[in-house]
This record gives C-alpha cells, structure tokens and sequence, in this order.
C-alpha cells in the first residue's frame, strides 16, 4: 500500500479490524498449509516407482540412484554433482529474492518446531496460552504441565522416529526398509542410524529449540553475503512506525507516548506483539538481524493491531529499497536474480542431457599385459592373437545373455573375429562379471617392417533379447605386428 493511500485511510472514516482485514489470510496459515503439503509430499514420495525405480533413491546398500524414475549404477554418479548444484544454487538464489525464506517455510527445523510448540504444546496440551506468544515458557514447577510435558515428549518422540524413517526411506526403499528392521540383526546400522537420528530430532525441537537457528545453522552467516536492497524480507518501517532504537541498536522507547513525544506522527503502538510472536526471540523493529528466519509472524501481529486502528501493518515482506531508502518498488527480475535462473537451467538441461545418455549396461574392456601372439594354424595360415579383459555388469532387474561385435576400421571389415568366447554368456543382475576375450585375424592386416601397428577398433556389446536399448559401443585397439615378427611365424 502506498503513502498516499495510507494518507487516505487515515483521513476516512475509522472502519472496524474486522471490516479492514476482510479477506486477509496470514502467513502463519498459508505456512501451516503449505507446511502439510510438504509433509505429505516427503511422504508419499519414496512409496511411488515406476518399473521399480524411484523419483530418488540413493542405495549404498545396492549401489544405486534412482532419479526421476530412471536407475543409475554407482558408475553414474557423476549425476550427483548436478543434483547438489541445483539444491544449492537453488537455495542461494532463493535468498538472493527471499532472504531466508529456505528458513521460515522449507527447512525441516522450523517445520519440527511449529509441529512441537504450536501443534502439540498449544493446540493440543494447552501448556501454552497463544501461539502469538512464543516469548513465555510454561511454568514448569506445576505437576501438571510437568506431566503434559512428559506426553508432548512422547507424541514428538514417536513422530522424530516417523520423521527419522521417512529421511531413510530416501537411501533405503520402504519395500527393503520395513523387512531390514523386521530383521534387525542383520541390519543393525540402520537401526543405530534409525535410534540415534530420532534422540538428536528429539534432543533439538524439545531443548535445543531455535538456538540451532541462531548459534548452529552456517546459512544465516552466508546470507549477509547473498542478500542486496532488493532483497525481500521481514521488515519494519521506521518512517511510518518511528525510530525505535538508536543508531547504536540501543531501544529508545517502551511507550508509545514516549515515542511521539519525539516524532508526533510515529504510528507504532508500542504493544510488542512483533516481538512476543517471533520464534527467535527478536525485535523486528531493530533492523536486519541474522536470527530472522523470515517466517513472518511479526507480519502477521502487526497487521492484526494497526488493522484495528484501520491502517496498513507497520512490519511488510519487502525490501530496503522500498521500505527504509524509499527508492521506488522492489526490482525482482535483476540481473542477479537472472544468473541464477540461467546457471540453475544450464544445469538442470545438462543432467536432462546426461541422464537421457543412461547406458542400461557397463562394460570396461583392458587389454592384456601381452600386446599379441602370433603362430601358425594347422591349414598354414598366420593368426594373429589378442587378448582382453571384458568387465561387465547387467544393471537391470533380470537375466541376460550378452555377446558381441567387432568393427574393424575401414578397408579391414571382417578381418578381425572372435576367438573367445564363441557363445553368449549370461550375466545375473547386478553382478560384475569378468570374460577373457580373444580377437584375432589370420589376414595380413598392414606390412610395416619399422613398428608394430596399433589399429582402432570398436566393439559392440549388447544383450541378445533387446539388442536396441541394451547396448554400448566401447573404442579400443587391435596390435599387428611388425612385419620381421609375422614372417617369422611361417
């Protein structure tokens, strides 16, 4: 809202919180909601596959990445670098618009609090009064809140433990997760990792609580790097509301009379309720502080009491820009804001690209230490040996028989056959299995007298039942020898 129409409010009829605030939905729900989309979303997730292949997956115990439906070999986790990029750049890029917008409505932390104390605490044990007042703790002297506490503990205990699960079912699958407890002998590192991982969730959201935020989390020391005048965030405006603190963030004033003593058309009431509702314990009203995670519950309490005296919150989602220098509207789509767009859809089109390549095959091929035999066959010919070490894995989910094919260069096509083996061999799912191939040529390939002579080749392997999508082509090379060597053999 502008100036100008905030001068019009104030010289209009006084309408009723109600009447000004009609249709006006806080953040705190729109969070709440999407805070419940999230959740569900994390959680059904790891229980949809496509031909047996998850949205994500990374298996260390079947050496596997299942990303967007599609299986990858642990020989493909050169994948892995674009998935992280994207995450982070995505993050930075998120702060660079939003300030820690990651903070107040994505990150795990918060949403663990918000179920803890708004949910369990206050909705459901009563052992808070209001979620707007997240400053007062319970008196915990009383044996009753003693006791509620006790059941708040419990309920979070048991969904730390689905929580700590549902994390794992992004490394284990749910269809290997739920038969690995069941045999919890077997398996008892997920179950240390299981038990350990829901004491520190229940350690953090019942004890530790924001302090994580403020003291632990690195992100709110690397956003003072990212953030710029147009960077959007919680913040208070002090040419409406008035200078609360001085220069040297020392507060000047608890009363709102105080305070317009000094500057007559200062508009904030002095109630606190931006510094009661934050969950890190701030005064919005101080400036740009690293605590803020942008949650914008000071948002919220501000619209709710200056709409009750028929005016615009004092505390907005914007920016420096707009609000403290006054410099015209936020610019969103900056030149910063689009490198980062560019560089994430550089990324993303690049693991698009090397994901489509996905070989449903591995095949490593080394030649022998020998580079070649030479001896004379029983009709008198010359052949010509070498040997290779085939380093095969089937990747897919069943049986197949591979063989292959050699492509010899230009002007020698058909010269160069297979000695070894002579039929296709049957690889099981998942397993490395090692051939001892051998090529040979009874043709008298090149006569150079001075160097043996290194011939490029390629081979193609592939399973016999689908020879189109199971298939790789590999370059290696053929040694002739020099010409005194194979004359030598007659």
């Amino acid at each position: 809202m502008s100036q100008a129409e905030v001068s019009g409010q104030a010289g209009s009829a006084k309408v009723s919180k109600k009447e000004y605030l009609k249709g006006w939905v806080s953040y705190r729900v729109k969070r709440y909601w999407f805070f419940v989309g999230m959740t569900i979303v994390s959680l059904v997730l790891p229980w949809i596959t496509i031909n047996g292949n998850h949205i994500f997956l990374l298996s260390f115990d079947k050496l596997k990445l299942h990303l967007a439906f599609v299986q990858f070999d642990m020989q493909e986790m050169y994948l892995m670098p674009f998935v992280l990029m994207i995450l982070f750049i995505g993050v930075f890029g998120m702060t660079v618009l939003g300030g820690r917008v990651f903070c107040g409505w994505v990150c795990p932390q918060t949403i663990f609090r918000v179920i803890y104390r708004d949910l369990i605490e206050t909705k459901i044990l009563k052992l808070r009064k209001r979620i707007k007042n997240k400053q007062k703790e319970p008196d915990w002297s009383k044996p009753e809140n003693k006791a509620k506490r006790l059941v708040a503990i419990a309920i979070w205990t048991a969904l730390s433990l689905l929580a700590t699960a549902n994390f794992l079912w992004y490394f284990v699958p749910p269809e290997d997760f739920f038969p690995y407890i069941m045999n919890a002998g077997d398996h008892m590192i997920l179950v240390g990792i299981l038990l350990i991982t829901t004491l520190f969730l229940v350690v953090d959201v019942v004890w530790f609580k924001e302090n994580w935020c403020v003291y632990v989390c690195p992100y709110s020391r690397i956003q003072s790097v990212l953030y710029d005048e147009d960077t959007v965030m919680a913040i208070y405006d002090p040419h409406r509301g008035g200078e609360i603190y001085d220069e040297e963030k020392h507060k000047q004033y608890t009363k709102q009379k105080d305070l317009q003593a000094v500057e007559p058309s200062a508009e904030c009431t002095t109630c606190e309720s931006c510094v009661t509702v934050c969950p890190t314990h701030i005064d919005i009203r101080q400036g740009l502080q690293l605590e803020c995670i942008n949650c914008l519950e000071c948002v919220d309490a501000c619209t709710e009491v200056m709409g009750a005296l028929g005016r615009p919150s004092l505390v907005r989602w914007s920016s420096e820009k707009e609000v403290l220098f006054q410099k015209g509207k936020t610019h969103y789509l900056r030149p910063k804001i689009i490198g980062y767009a560019v560089v994430l859809v550089i990324i993303m089109v690049v693991l698009g690209m090397m994901g489509s390549k996905k070989e449903h095959m591995l095949l490593n091929i080394n030649k022998e230490n020998r580079l070649y035999a030479i001896e004379k066959t029983p009709d008198g010919k010359i052949m010509v040996e070498n040997d290779y070490i085939f380093l095969l894995q089937n990747t897919q989910d069943k049986d197949h028989k591979f063989y292959f094919d050699i492509e010899a260069p230009k002007g020698m096509e058909g010269k160069i056959k297979i000695l070894k083996p002579t039929e296709p061999f049957t690889v099981r799912p998942g397993v490395k299995k090692k051939k001892v191939v051998r090529l040979y040529t009874t043709e008298e390939l090149v006569k150079d007298e001075r160097k043996d002579t290194v011939l490029p080749i390629k081979i193609h392997a592939y399973a016999l039942d689908e020879k189109e999508k199971i298939a790789v082509d590999r370059e290696s090379t053929f040694i002739f020898p020099r010409y005194d060597k194979y004359q030598a053999a007659e």
